[in-house]
C-alpha cells in the first residue's frame, strides 16, 4: 500500500496535475500508509477513513492553470461547482465546495470528491489510491471545460467582470503550448495478436502523454480476425497492458462483460466503414466547442447531449448527441452514422472518437489536429465577442 500511495502521487506530478510537493496520498491495510508520512494534513484526513468506510484518500493543490481555474470556480460557487460535461454527468454530478473542514467527512460520504479553499481538492477510493487520482484528474478536467465555457458566454453577454478575467489571463498564462507534431507510432496492418496489443498500448501512453485524454478516461480498440480487441473499461489508457479485451464478433465468449461501455459503438463503427482502429480521447478545447451552442431558442436547449437536432461542426468533424452507454439516447446509436462519412466525430461533451484504416497514425493525427483547431477557434471566438462588445 504504501507504493501504491506513492505511485499515485508521482503520477499526479508526471500528468502535470500537482506540483511536486503538493500530492497527499493515503492507503489504509493493516494500518494508514502515506506517501509523506510527516506531512501534518494527515491530520485532516486520517480520522476519515474508518466512518466513510473506505481505504485511500488524496488531498493536493492542483497545479496551473488548474489551480486557478478551481480556486476560481469554489470562490464563485461557494456551495458547489455544476460542470455540465460527461465524465461530470457520469462520476461526478457536481463537485462540492467545503469552506469548513469539519464538514469535509459527510460531504466525501456524498460525493466522490471535494473542493476544499486554500488545500485543494480531496478524493476518496473504496479500493485503491488509483480511484483517487482518477477523481482528481476528473476534477481538474471539469472544472477547466466549465472555466473556459464561463468565460466564452461572459464575452459574448456583458463581457467577464474583473475576477473573471484576471483568473482567464492567469489561467492561460499557465496553460502548455500546442502540440502540433503528433507521435510516429508502429505502423499496420499487424501481423498478429502480440503486435496489436503492443500498438494499442503504445497509442494509449500517447495519447494521455499528449494531454488528448485523462489516463482513466477514453478507449482504443482494433478489428483483428473478426475480433474486437478493445480496453477494458476503467482501465488506465497510458497502461493497457493486460487491460484490453479480444471480443469475438460471433460472441463465442463473454470477455465483453470487462470491455469499455462503448464496445457496441466501436462495433457498429467497424460494420459500417472501412476502419480497423479507433481512438477516443477526451481533448479538452474539443469537448468545449462541442458543447457550445448559441441558439438560445432551441427546444432541445437543456437537453443538448441527448437530443441535440441541430448539425454542427467543429474543426471540420460532425458533433453528435449520446450519452455512455447502449440506452436509447446512448451514442451508440449516433456515432457510428457519424463516421461513415468522417475520419473523425465528436459526442457533445464527450470528446472525439478517431479512425483509421490500418493502424492508429491517422486517428492520433485527427485527434490532434482537432484538438489544435478547436483551441485556435476557441480564442477567435473569444476575440469575436469581445470585438462585437465593444462596438455595441
Amino acid at each position: 500500500m504504501k507504493a501504491m500511495t506513492e505511485r499515485y502521487a508521482a503520477k499526479l506530478v508526471a500528468c502535470g496535475l500537482c506540483d511536486h510537493e503538493e500530492p497527499l496520498v493515503g492507503g489504509l491495510d493493516a494500518h494508514t500508509f502515506w506517501n509523506r508520512e510527516n506531512d501534518t494534513r494527515r491530520e485532516l484526513l486520517e480520522p476519515l477513513f474508518e466512518p466513510l468506510g473506505i481505504n485511500s484518500l488524496l488531498l493536493a493543490r492542483p497545479a496551473e492553470p488548474y489551480r486557478t481555474i478551481v480556486d476560481y470556480l469554489a470562490a464563485k460557487n461557494p456551495k458547489a461547482i455544476m460542470p455540465r460535461d460527461c465524465e461530470t454527468r457520469t462520476f461526478l454530478h457536481d463537485i462540492p465546495v467545503c469552506a469548513n473542514t469539519e464538514h469535509l467527512g459527510s460531504l466525501l460520504a456524498e460525493r466522490k470528491a471535494v473542493v476544499v479553499p486554500g488545500l485543494g481538492i480531496a478524493a476518496k477510493g473504496s479500493v485503491s489510491p488509483e480511484e483517487c487520482f482518477v477523481y482528481f484528474s476528473s476534477v481538474c478536467f471539469a472544472a477547466f471545460v466549465l472555466f473556459f465555457s464561463e468565460y466564452l458566454h461572459a464575452c459574448r453577454h456583458k463581457g467577464p467582470d474583473q475576477p473573471l478575467q484576471t483568473a482567464f489571463d492567469k489561467a492561460v498564462s499557465g496553460m502548455s503550448a500546442s502540440r502540433t507534431e503528433a507521435p510516429s507510432l508502429t505502423i499496420g496492418p499487424f501481423e498478429d495478436e502480440t503486435a496489436l496489443y503492443a500498438a494499442m498500448a503504445e497509442a494509449g501512453r500517447n495519447v494521455v502523454g499528449l494531454g488528448l485524454v485523462d489516463s482513466f478516461f477514453g478507449n482504443i480498440s482494433c478489428l483483428h480476425d473478426n475480433t474486437v480487441f478493445i480496453s477494458q473499461t476503467g482501465s488506465s489508457l497510458d497502461e493497457l497492458e493486460g487491460c484490453i479485451d479480444p471480443c469475438p464478433q460471433d460472441r463465442s465468449t463473454c470477455a465483453g462483460l470487462t470491455a469499455s461501455s462503448e464496445l457496441s459503438a466501436h462495433e457498429d463503427v467497424y460494420a459500417r466503414t472501412p476502419a480497423t482502429c479507433i481512438l477516443h480521447g477526451h481533448p479538452k478545447f474539443t469537448v468545449i466547442l462541442s458543447m457550445d451552442c448559441t441558439d438560445k431558442q432551441c427546444p432541445n436547449r437543456e437537453h443538448c447531449h441527448t437530443a441535440c437536432t441541430k448539425e454542427r461542426k467543429a474543426a471540420t468533424l460532425p458533433i453528435v448527441p449520446g450519452e455512455v452507454g447502449t440506452g436509447p439516447t446512448g451514442l451508440c446509436h449516433t456515432l457510428p452514422p457519424a463516421l461513415e462519412h468522417s475520419p473523425g466525430a465528436i459526442v457533445h461533451g464527450h470528446g472525439l472518437f478517431a479512425t483509421g484504416s490500418k493502424d492508429f497514425n491517422k486517428p492520433f493525427a485527427t485527434m490532434l489536429h482537432a484538438e489544435n483547431q478547436c483551441r485556435a477557434e476557441y480564442f477567435n471566438r473569444v476575440r469575436e465577442a469581445l470585438a462585437t462588445l465593444k462596438e455595441a
